[in-house]
């Protein structure tokens, strides 16, 4: 089967054609979108944000992404003056003016700073929505997609969830960014992090699950609720495969017959070794390429789909 790894198509004829972005009321090209140094939202990472795919011309899950994203910004008391069916009609136009087929489509909803003379708390600081489509980004090459991830336990442990919030999509992501420098030294392609308990939470950008004996299992605790796990977790259902969402040990996932990820950015992603261990040959799993193959197939026929109004310019 071809899978859709390949270079998007892209229209050059406009403004818009390296990307679009909506900032604050206004549509702009994306080269010209710009946040203030003072804003909270750079300088204290006060920002919660989502991102949504669109493949041959259709969103995927664009309400599960909306609603998730309505949760980040309540929980963070970081409220826009838009509502959801204003993001949606946003977000439509982005990848509109983009001119885009395929794409990755984000918003953010960034605190600003508070007004002088203010007392200076967060809630003086108004929040604002920030949204831009560009060309799709893939997780990992296409070639790392094809043999599967190198993947490495990372040993900077996940923020603990009862500082962050990991279900609210947000910006700290500093425990993140030393895993990947960790993963990058040891020669890997990407980390999983754990918790402080030793079990499995997930890496940066992803969902993680294992395969063991028939059975999926992925954690359910300091992660994020992922739309692509979601979607994982469906297919498995679909396809007759028991898979329970609960603690996963680090003992299970090192022990597991196969191991995959999950993202927008490429739907479920096979690996192929963990810490040196070489899993099915050095290539993707059998049940995982299953899982795979079944999510684009599905996304192709317009699964969860919303198809892009490129009325809008």
């Amino acid at each position: 089967m071809n899978l859709p790894i390949q270079s998007p198509t892209v229209s050059d004829t406009s403004a818009f054609a390296a990307g679009a972005a909506y900032m604050d009321g206004a549509f702009m090209p994306l080269s010209e979108a710009r946040i203030p140094v003072t804003d909270w939202g750079y300088r204290r990472s006060d920002v919660v944000y989502d991102v949504v795919s669109v493949w041959d011309g259709t969103f995927f899950r664009l309400d599960d992404h909306l609603k998730r994203f309505r949760a980040s910004m309540e929980f963070s008391h970081l409220i826009p003056t838009e509502s959801d069916d204003e993001i949606r009609a946003i977000l439509h136009k982005l990848v509109a003016l983009a001119g885009l087929r395929e794409a990755y489509v984000a918003m953010d909803c960034v605190r600003g700073r508070p007004a002088p003379g203010t007392q200076y708390h967060p809630k003086n600081a108004r929040p604002y929505l920030i949204a831009y489509a560009i060309p799709f980004i893939w997780l990992m090459k296409p070639e790392i997609i094809e043999r599967g991830a190198h993947m490495v336990i990372a040993s900077t442990p996940r923020i603990p969830e009862a500082s962050v919030n990991a279900r609210a999509k947000n910006f700290h992501w500093a425990d993140m960014t030393a895993a990947l420098f960790e993963a990058d030294a040891q020669g890997a392609d990407n980390p999983i992090l754990l918790d402080a308990a030793g079990n499995v939470t997930e890496g940066p950008g992803y969902n993680v699950f294992c395969i063991t004996n028939g059975v999926v299992a992925t954690p359910d605790r300091n992660v994020l609720g992922g739309i692509t796990r979601m979607s994982v977790i469906e297919l498995c259902a679909e396809l007759g495969l028991p898979c329970e969402v609960r603690d996963v040990s680090l003992e299970e996932l090192r022990d597991a017959d196969e191991i995959l990820v999950s993202s927008t950015a490429g739907g479920p992603i096979g690996v192929s070794r963990l810490d040196g261990r070489i899993l099915n040959n050095d290539r993707p799993g059998p049940l995982t390429q299953k899982l795979r193959e079944t999510y684009w197939e599905k996304r192709k026929a317009g699964w969860h789909g919303e198809p892009v109004d490129y009325t809008t310019v």
